[in-house]
């Protein structure tokens, strides 16, 4: 077993009090499973999700959209034991008929639960994967009928017959609806002080429910996005390395764009939080030494650019010529040495931090699009691009006339 130190966040400085957005959501949670075969068969059977893809050893699970979970195998992991990590993730449907297709799916593959509670705000069943990781199926219910979340109390038993008894005589469905979510995560922790300073102050989310050993907070007055507990005992061991022990390898918070990320990042260092800065977001460690990325939402990103296409002001000039790729080559070659041009022979980006232009060669034309946020900027990417076409072709007399709109493709 590894004996190298798990990285976590000490508790954190006062920072500036901060909330995530509204729109914040979880993305998939990355588990660590000892038999990947074993696993896939569980996740689809069992549970009804989708294999979406398999690069071994990993696998990524869904029900038809964006990973739910994701499996990653590691023969020689042990159980997970007295320490922190994960309790459970949980599973949400959109229905509370869905809840009881899970369950008939349950019923028909003979899969074991360990309990099935009804909270007042959803009904829920739980049961572990073949490794022992925790899972939450679960439908909420409309939140006019939800109990005062401040004060919520214990759950009642959920009847199961009742439940099944909604689908009548309809036969199982194979899979998960497609709505299905990662609703929320369920953390054993050591310290609760130190695991609300984190994910209250410095990552920016909202409480619910506070009790002794349980916290449950969340964002738009939801009952809660995460939870975390000290029922393995106040001062557990941090989570150990996710290479050697089956669990939690991190789960994922999504956050409403890159200025969202960028003030949770701010906050972090404010507050003397490690950061590993990936491709895919930023991966930090709680104070119980659970890993959490903190990534951009994939809905965000796609919002943003079509915001930004819907504000681009653009205009067009075909240059008649001879030599377009020639006079493409040399523009972008001129520009590379100070900025992050891409080009080949067809094509090419010039961009500028004013603006950009983008660039075609065609059959006996050049055509050119000049594409910015302001006129004024518009105007001096047409400039730019202009002064240096009609120089470089000054002997052939090239010229450059600007028009407004996008180039016709």
């Amino acid at each position: 077993m590894s004996t190298t130190p798990i990285p976590t966040a000490p508790e954190p400085t006062a920072v500036p009090a901060r909330r995530l957005a509204d729109t914040t959501r979880l993305g998939a949670v990355q588990l660590t499973v000892t038999n990947l075969d074993r696993s896939i068969a569980f996740y689809q059977d069992a549970l009804g999700l989708r294999l979406q893809r398999r690069e071994d050893p990993l696998a990524a699970m869904g029900a038809g959209g964006e990973d739910l979970v994701v499996l990653v195998e590691e023969q020689t992991a042990g159980r997970a034991g007295r320490h922190a990590g994960l309790y459970h993730f949980a599973l949400l449907v959109p229905t509370r008929e869905e809840l009881a297709r899970a369950l008939q799916r349950l019923a028909v593959t003979r899969t074991p639960i360990d309990g099935a509670s009804d909270h007042g705000i959803s009904e829920a069943i739980y049961l572990p994967d073949p490794d022992g990781n925790g899972i939450e199926i679960a439908a909420d219910r409309p939140r006019e009928v939800w109990p005062t979340l401040e004060t919520l109390g214990r759950p009642n038993p959920l009847d199961l017959y009742g439940l099944l008894g909604t689908l009548g005589d309809a036969a199982p469905v194979r899979h998960a609806d497609p709505a299905t979510i990662v609703g929320h995560v369920h953390l054993y922790v050591g310290d609760i002080a130190a695991a609300r300073s984190f994910y209250e102050d410095v990552v920016g989310f909202n409480p619910m429910t506070v009790m002794p050993n349980a916290v449950f907070v969340s964002v738009a007055g939801y009952h809660h996005h995460l939870a975390f507990n000290t029922w393995r005992g106040e001062g557990v061991p941090a989570a150990p390395p996710a290479e050697t022990v089956a669990g939690l390898r991190h789960w994922t918070v999504l956050l409403d764009g890159a200025a969202e990320r960028d003030a949770v990042r701010g906050r972090l260092a404010a507050a003397g939080v490690a950061v590993t800065e990936r491709e895919d977001g930023l991966l930090v460690h709680d104070p119980a030494g659970i890993p959490v990325l903190l990534a951009v939402d994939p809905a965000a990103d796609a919002a943003a650019a079509l915001a930004a296409d819907a504000t681009e002001l653009r205009s067009h000039a075909d240059v008649v010529t001879d030599r377009p790729s020639p006079y493409l080559l040399q523009l972008a070659k001129h520009f590379r040495h100070k900025l992050d041009v891409t080009f080949d022979e067809r094509t090419g980006t010039i961009p500028f931090a004013f603006g950009r232009c983008e660039l075609r060669a065609g059959d006996g034309v050049l055509r050119l699009e000049a594409i910015s946020g302001t006129p004024d900027e518009l105007e001096r990417v047409e400039n730019v691009i202009a002064s240096h076409l009609e120089r470089f072709g000054r002997r052939h007399e090239v010229t450059v006339s600007w028009s407004p709109g996008a180039a016709s493709t």
